[in-house]
């Protein structure tokens, strides 16, 4: 049976987003349909509900930091029941078969990823609608189990900001005896801080904010490093094994690069509008490695969930109506958040 989700949706990009109604997917055999009771705010949401990133597909309902509880399952569902809590990331579909999907790594599938909002299910012409809304209808596969355990607002914004802080942390081993820097203390930040101190790294906080530097003490940093000040930057020169860079403005890579010790590696997982300026030299000397790093796969989301239900990790959040999302956008572009707004959706 359809059913009729309430959202709130961008009717173009020049429009603030606002109550919108829309027609979610009967429930198929292997789907799983869950009221959405928090939501968590991505950049990405702004950028995308603004036009910003190109090829946006209106209306568009934001949010892919989805968490709630299951109230409907299909005739073949395995792995949940009504009742369960559940959530949905980035992703709500692959093709299964490429070479990708078949190696866990279903958001580069060849064949196109089906994401969570302004994206197309697997026909190519339905379009994806995503977690500003009050009820979602998803794929077994793509539906991740959520531990009662954690605390299930502060768990939403783990389906994107944290799992793109993790999955780089894990491929490149991250962990006791390495000294790490976290570059950027903001949404995604304060994520790559509490990951890399459960996994046992001492973590410097890298940040051009000097009031940053008790949070960063109290998410359980070691070290904080203002990065405007050149005689604090010196001190760290050739320190680090990794860094983790997660800020979105333009910034100097070449800068970062000179305080990774030889092998070391840095990755980005901020999205700077304009492209950056590196020197080689900046790699050449020391064999230094850069690389970037998106979301994880399911199966890495999952294991990431649950790693966070063992060791109590969650985000930092600011609660919000729904009402208020357009503040909090504006809010969200001026940094003004400590450290993801999330929306409490049964105020929608």
């Amino acid at each position: 049976m359809t059913t009729i989700a309430k959202a709130y949706a961008a009717q173009s990009a020049k429009t603030p987003l606002a109550p919108w109604e829309f027609e979610r997917r009967d429930l198929n055999p292997h789907d799983v349909q869950f009221d959405i009771l928090y939501c968590g705010v991505c950049h990405s949401d702004l950028h995308q509900a603004r036009g910003e990133w190109g090829n946006e597909v209106f209306p568009m309902v934001p949010g892919h930091e989805i968490v709630g509880r299951v109230v409907a399952v299909g005739s073949s569902v395995k792995k949940f029941k009504v009742g369960d809590l559940a959530g949905t990331g980035c992703l709500v579909d692959s093709c299964r078969e490429c070479n990708s999907c078949q190696h866990g790594l279903e958001q580069f599938c060849e064949n196109g990823p089906s994401f969570t909002y302004n994206g197309y299910e697997q026909d190519k012409k339905t379009l994806t609608q995503g977690g500003y809304s009050n009820t979602i209808v998803v794929h077994e596969d793509f539906t991740l189990r959520i531990s009662d355990k954690l605390d299930l607002a502060a768990t939403a914004p783990l389906l994107c900001a944290g799992i793109t802080t993790y999955s780089p942390l894990r491929q490149w081993k991250v962990g006791k005896g390495q000294k790490v820097a976290v570059v950027g203390l903001g949404g995604l930040g304060h994520m790559g801080v509490k990951f890399a101190v459960a996994f046992g790294a001492e973590v410097t906080v890298m940040s051009t904010s000097p009031n940053k530097e008790e949070d960063a003490k109290k998410l359980g940093a070691h070290k904080f490093v203002v990065t405007k000040d050149a005689e604090q930057m010196k001190s760290v020169a050739g320190y680090f094994d990794f860094i983790l860079d997660t800020v979105s403005a333009p910034h100097d890579l070449n800068a970062y690069l000179g305080l990774l010790k030889p092998k070391g590696v840095m990755v980005c997982v901020g999205i700077p509008p304009t492209p950056y300026q590196l020197h080689a030299f900046s790699l050449v000397a020391g064999s230094k490695v850069l690389a970037g790093s998106m979301i994880g796969g399911l199966a890495e989301t999952q294991e990431m969930l649950d790693f966070c239900a063992d060791h109590n990790v969650v985000s930092e959040i600011e609660m919000i109506d729904i009402k208020d999302i357009e503040n909090a956008f504006e809010r969200m572009a001026k940094g003004d958040v400590r450290y993801r707004f999330v929306i409490d959706m049964g105020t929608l």
